[in-house]
């Protein structure tokens, strides 16, 4: 038996009405945006019951800067800088606005306003010279765009009562930003999987030098201030290995067997033992080993000291670190800012390095398969607050390289007035380097445009699209290893398709670092030998914990373990030292599959799904590695705050209804409160010939009632500022003066603004200024093609409310009622074009007298097999007699309960046959049909796509002044393009002269003078004709000196435009005439 759903009507308009303080209608749409905020709020605090954030974080890794003044013969005296703390505040209005009650700014002010809801950003520079006092001084870094609902928002913790206060939505979710007034969200990006180890196969590899092939190992390692670093180990065809790093969009080759030697004081035996693991039957191995550490002898490097100072002084340039660091510094720093950078310990690092070579021997030698790179298993989600954090981190290191450029440059040119001892010279520096400081103004941008502008990369493989336009479209981000984490369905059309995709409801992003302190500690008692102790033997699988490896065990333990430590995180026990949010990853040994051991992931931005534990039947939570789209058209509800959105277009369902039938998460995300369709009686017959396959006939009565009737909201914005250069004083003022006609104060109010609810059309004013300098009035024309009614009128201030009014904001409200061409969609994907408004009179109607609203052909079915369709129909028919809602939630029947007797009872419980036929009447003879006609409700959804926004015609308009062929785009009269595809039908139909008149005729027709003599259309000129007149003219070929032989011919311009470019490179271009 299916869940039985209700309508909730009452209950929703009662807590529509009185909005609680306490808690959400819907709880279940505040955790879809959850990822995005709780990203966004680890900036400031990251952990449980940490006090630090991720920027707290980012300047210690940063460090201090250091420079040097160069007096006394030396280096002279030392100047450290540093940023000793960074602060986001919560937008506030400025200082200099005095008038206001609150001081607190919210999000609906910037939007209706047009601006970023943003706030200041500020930093401590602290500096010391020598060993001398610290001097702390206050920068502000600009006004950065803050989150909606993050804990640098004012409607943090806000609840229903209080949004609505401040003219939100009353579910208002927020994980978006708001620029120019615009909502900007961060996407959340595909990465591959941090701190874990991947085998890939890459033809582009053999690309970094004649020894490279296309074997390599890489890891993707992440510091604790979420920024990364990847690090590949190339084999080389002469069985030696490199490590490869990127560093500042530089690419760096070095020998493994050097960093190696450089990390810890080691031997070649040590090394030899480390990558054998016990195996020493394995001659492929120990032969590419022996050959790695005798070629490495070439270096003359013995101790790690000799290897840290070789490292040091080939990359001392490139590292940038101070002058006064010697060699061996340079090259630690080298490894901790570079190496596998997730690890602080050296042998750590040493044993994860020793790791990925052994997997890439596997490799070569067909031990295991390359890993997936585009499966789940391999991936994790970028959150936005963690690239937002990265992007400042890069800002400010960029801010403090600045300033230490800047100050080497005056030393290096030695500028009057350097003196690191006088204060005053450093606060100089600072002002010079403002253009640096201001990271608000470059975080915006980011948002607006979506492109990353960085020195560095920050790791990405891309540069753009990082942001879209957030439209409330849940979450956004096949095969077996993408179940329940990923959509299966919801991905676009087109050249997107597949790799823009959306999480799926139940799949839970991580964002916070579990706490896995304890777990080592469990694993040895499990039998798990430290990592200084390696099991011997040839069975022997590594432990790793967020990429350390913390030990080995026998492949047998080894499923023990990973069996004991499942059971020990569902049930709860050893007091939670296993967090249900681990991951826990087991691959046995197999021969060419994935390489094996135990994986243990707690680390944030990973995939998990809850699964029900068969053991205890407790709920577990597996992650990605452990298991291995007409609704965006659709015109609807887009908020029941209208009255304080500034979208650019919005469009608005006027009819909106509640689905008969609906699934269990409608009402979970409380989906009724934003309707996007109708519920309409629809007929599957073939009636007039209007219906053919896709098109479909609507009933005129229902029209007339209301179905699909939709209003499209546009957005006008006049700024007089645009008038003016900065600086300049007020020249332009709203207003009619004395001047103005007639007309125009029919459409105006005497300020110059249109009244509400007048209706504008094609020229209309649409407001009106005065210019001081004339003393004449001037408007503002409507342009667009459509009457639109003037809904809301905005008066614009600038942000401290003491400037006179120059901008305004002009809502507009657009009918749109359904005509002929546009389109509908049922929810099973089942489009078509409104083909005629048949009159009621003429439609067919059923025994008990029901007309359908819609009538669709039945060849609309084989072909797209949309069978959910016919259910739906089934139990919408059953559920509108039994005055109940319908549950339509997958999987719910099976063969033996299936949906069509569950609702086939239903109907013949009301009397109506039991598969949803009827018998019906024509409307035009009133005579019954020979067959039982399939009537049924089904829920209907009006398309964005409307013939008023697409329709294009024109005979004649601008052209292009290079081919003289009509230019493309409906906005500016332009042409619809005549390609290849239309001039093959033409030609098929046999109607071939219609080519001349649609590619010349009405394109680019021109009358060319050409030389019968020659051929040529380039050189017949115009000349004075002799003993003429001044002003007479003829037309003469200069290659034949004539012009008896010139005579007139239609040509394409863009063939006249050819033969030019042609002889622009010496080529000729005859033409055979005939008179």
């Amino acid at each position: 038996m299916p869940p039985i759903a209700k309508f909730n009507t009452l209950e929703r308009e009662r807590i529509f009405k009185n909005p609680s303080d306490k808690s959400f209608q819907t709880p279940a749409l505040q955790e879809l945006v959850a990822p995005h905020i709780e990203a966004f709020n680890s900036l400031m605090e990251f952990g449980k019951g940490s006090k630090s954030g991720l920027l707290d974080l980012a300047i210690q890794d940063i460090g201090p800067k250091a420079v040097f003044d160069m007096h006394g013969g030396g280096l002279g005296n030392k100047l450290t800088f540093w940023v000793d703390e960074i602060t986001l505040n919560k937008p506030m209005l400025s200082e200099k606005e005095r008038n206001s009650t609150t001081r607190q700014i919210y999000p609906t002010e910037a939007r209706e306003r047009l601006n970023t809801y943003k706030g200041r950003l500020q930093a401590k520079l602290a500096w010391r010279v020598n060993d001398g006092p610290v001097v702390v001084e206050t920068r502000d870094m600009g006004l950065v765009p803050v989150m909606i609902r993050s804990n640098r928002c004012n409607l943090e913790g806000a609840f229903p009562k209080e949004l609505i206060k401040h003219h939100e939505e009353s579910e208002e979710f927020g994980g978006y930003f708001l620029v120019n007034g615009i909502e900007k969200l961060i996407r959340l990006l595909i990465v591959p999987r941090r701190n874990h180890v991947i085998a890939l196969i890459r033809s582009s590899f053999t690309n970094r030098g004649p020894t490279y092939s296309t074997f390599g190992t890489a890891i993707r390692c992440t510091r604790p201030d979420q920024t990364s670093q990847t690090n590949t180990v190339h084999y080389l065809t002469d069985g030696g290995s490199m490590l490869r790093f990127a560093w500042r969009k530089q690419e760096y080759l070095v020998p493994t067997m050097l960093v190696l030697k450089a990390l810890i004081d080691t031997s070649d035996k040590e090394i030899f033992d480390s990558v054998m693991l016990g195996d020493l039957q394995n001659t492929f191995l120990t032969d590419r080993v022996e050959l790695m550490l005798r070629s490495f002898k070439t270096y003359n490097l013995h101790t790690r000291e000799q290897c840290l100072a070789y490292l040091g002084d080939k990359f001392r340039v490139v590292m940038n670190f101070p002058e006064d660091y010697t060699d061996v510094e340079v090259g630690e720093g080298l490894l901790r800012k570079i190496v596998l950078v997730h690890l602080k310990n050296n042998r750590d690092k040493f044993n994860l390095l020793i790791f990925m070579i052994r997997k890439v021997y596997a490799l070569v030698a067909g031990e295991c398969s390359p890993d997936n790179p585009d499966s789940p298993q391999h991936q994790e989600v970028l959150l936005g607050g963690h690239l937002y954090g990265s992007i400042i981190k890069e800002k400010i290191e960029d801010w403090l390289n600045g300033i230490r450029a800047q100050i080497n440059q005056d030393v290096r040119r030695k500028v009057v007035g350097v003196d690191f001892m006088n204060n005053q010279y450093f606060t100089k520096t600072l002002l010079k380097t403002s253009g640096l400081q201001d990271i608000g103004q470059k975080m915006a941008y980011f948002l607006a445009t979506g492109n990353l502008v960085s020195n560095t990369g920050l790791d990405l493989q891309q540069a753009t699209g990082y942001t879209i336009v957030a439209e409330k479209l849940l979450r956004r981000v096949e095969d077996n290893n993408s179940w329940g984490f990923l959509c299966p369905v919801h991905t676009p059309d087109g050249s997107p398709c597949g790799l823009l995709n959306h999480l799926s409801h139940t799949c839970k992003v991580i964002t916070q670092p579990a706490d896995v302190s304890r777990l080592p500690a469990i694993l040895a008692s499990l039998g798990v030998s430290q990592t200084l102790v390696p099991a011997r033997g040839q069975k022997t699988i590594v432990v790793q914990l967020d990429g350390r490896i913390v030990g080995y065990c026998s492949s047998d333990e080894a499923k023990k373990v990973a069996d004991a430590l499942r059971h020990y995180k569902v049930s709860g026990t050893h007091q939670g030292a296993i967090p249900l949010d681990v991951e826990l990853g087991y691959v046995p040994i197999s021969h060419g599959g994935q390489y094996p051991g135990l994986y243990i992931f707690s680390s944030p931005a990973r995939m998990m799904r809850p699964v029900r534990y068969l053991a205890n039947g407790k709920t577990d939570m597996v992650g990605s590695f452990e298991q291995c789209q007409m609704g965006k058209q659709t015109m609807g509800t887009p908020a029941t705050a209208i009255k304080y959105r500034t979208d650019n277009k919005m469009y608005r369902l006027q009819t909106g209804q509640t689905p008969i039938v609906r699934p269990a998460l409608h009402d979970t995300y409380g989906m009724d409160g934003f309707p996007n369709g109708m519920n309409a009686v629809v007929a599957v017959i073939s009636y007039t010939g209007y219906d053919m396959e896709d098109a479909m006939i609507l009933n005129k009565s229902s029209h007339e009632r209301g179905f699909g009737y939709g209003t499209i909201y546009k957005s006008e914005i006049v700024d007089l500022g645009d008038f003016r250069v900065r600086g300049e004083p007020v020249l332009h003022h709203f207003g009619l003066g004395l001047d103005a006609p007639r007309g125009w104060r029919e459409k105006l109010d005497n300020d110059g603004l249109p009244c509400i609810g007048v209706t504008l059309k094609e020229g209309d004013p649409i407001c009106a200024y005065i210019d001081d300098t004339t003393g004449k009035t001037s408007i503002k024309k409507y342009k667009g093609l459509e009457e639109g009614i003037v809904d809301e009128v905005r008066l614009l201030g600038s942000d401290n409310g003491d400037t006179e009014l120059q901008k305004i904001h002009i809502k507009l409200r657009i009918t749109r009622s359904p005509i002929i061409g546009d389109k509908f969609s049922s929810r099973h994907g089942q489009k078509g074009v409104c083909s005629q408004k048949w009159p009621s009179i003429d439609m067919p109607f059923s025994e008990s007298g029901i007309q359908p609203d819609v009538i669709i052909n039945p060849h609309a079915f084989p072909s797209r097999m949309t069978i959910g369709m016919f259910v739906e129909s089934l139990a919408g028919k059953s559920g509108a007699l039994h005055g109940m809602a319908q549950d339509a939630t997958p999987f719910t029947y099976n063969e033996t309960f299936t949906a069509a007797d569950y609702f086939g009872e239903q109907l013949k419980a009301a009397g109506y046959n039991y598969h949803g036929n009827e018998p019906m009447y024509s409307g035009i003879t009133g005579q019954e049909f020979k067959v039982d006609i399939y009537l049924g409700v089904v829920y209907y959804q009006r398309l964005r796509h409307m013939v008023s926004d697409k329709y294009q015609v024109r005979t004649t308009g601008p052209v292009h002044n290079l081919t003289m062929q009509p230019v493309k785009g409906r906005k500016r009269a332009g042409g619809i393009r005549f390609g290849e595809m239309e001039r093959d039908s033409l030609l098929a139909h046999g109607v071939s002269y219609l080519l001349q008149d649609r590619l010349m005729n009405c394109s680019d027709y021109s009358i060319c003078n050409v030389c019968t003599k020659c051929g040529s259309i380039t050189s017949p000129i115009s000349t004075h004709a002799s003993g003429a007149l001044s002003g007479v003219r003829e037309i003469e070929c200069r290659a034949c000196q004539t012009s008896q032989a010139i005579d007139q011919i239609a040509l394409p311009y863009v063939f006249r435009y050819l033969a030019t470019e042609l002889m622009s490179m010496g080529i000729k271009v005859t033409l055979k005439t005939q008179p």
